[in-house]
């Protein structure tokens, strides 16, 4: 592993695909007034000293961006290619104007087949005026550096959907993931921080569930736990998070913590 590096690590959504509340939905998660059950599509910042970057550009990206005044920005990197993951990404032409440089963007064959797909005019050959620009980086699955962040991809499965989760110094993070092979978990011992996905309490096809979350918690002994990409089917933010033992804990919308 690199030298580590002190991170402050910016929960930009920490919901499911549909966000909570859910459209039309009256469950009781749905109606909380508790700020902490208002989640938006799973999204993280990650700042060291001289780097800024964003995993994943939902469809939330623009308000999760000026909700947490991130007013520069040197890289995106991406989990996998779902809308959840992936539809905002026509808002880094904000960051073009300001920065007066193309974005930088990882990901994998996957990400950038859906990238040029849904965002065709950002790579035409004869752009229209103002369209976003990014300059793209196949995912090194032995690490990769950005800036003084150097991130370790972790191999995952999402259903059959192969996916990465990330790990940068002492922290990582992963999300939209039913499957870690023993192979990929010694890559995560060691972790001081951990974020896991925990979408519910009922079996899901292609996520953990909150058991499964926490009994791979558990087996990866960090010092401190978080769950993400949460769905109104969990239960209300303070009671699940009341059930938890004191090292494992919900995230939620703008938690900021320091690695």
């Amino acid at each position: 592993m690199a030298v580590q590096i002190p991170l402050k690590i910016t929960f930009l959504g920490t919901g499911t695909s549909q966000g909570v509340p859910l459209i039309g939905c009256t469950c009781v998660v749905c109606n909380s007034s508790n700020e902490q059950d208002k989640r938006l599509r799973s999204s993280i910042h990650i700042q060291s000293e001289t780097t800024s970057i964003v995993i994943d550009s939902g469809p939330d990206f623009r308000q999760q961006m000026l909700r947490a005044q991130i007013n520069s920005l040197d890289a995106i990197v991406f989990t996998h290619g779902h809308k959840d993951h992936t539809a905002g990404f026509d808002d880094i032409r904000a960051y073009n104007y300001i920065q007066q440089k193309d974005m930088e963007v990882y990901c994998d064959k996957h990400v950038e087949a859906v990238l040029k797909k849904d965002f065709d005019y950002v790579f035409a050959d004869l752009k229209y005026p103002g369209v976003p620009k990014a300059n793209l980086h196949r995912i090194d699955r032995n690490g990769f550096s950005i800036g003084d962040l150097h991130l370790l991809p972790i191999d995952l499965l999402h259903y059959k959907l192969p996916v990465y989760g990330f790990r940068v110094g002492d922290f990582t993070y992963i999300t939209d993931a039913n499957y870690i092979s023993e192979t990929e978990k010694e890559k995560i011992k060691g972790t001081k921080v951990l974020v896991l996905n925990a979408l519910r309490k009922e079996p899901h096809i292609s996520h953990f569930t909150l058991d499964e979350a926490v009994a791979l918690a558990e087996e990866i002994g960090a010092d401190q736990t978080y769950f993400t990409h949460i769905s109104h089917q969990l239960g209300l933010h303070t009671d699940i998070n009341q059930s938890l033992e004191p090292k494992i804990s919900l995230a939620y919308d703008g938690l900021t913590i320091n690695v």
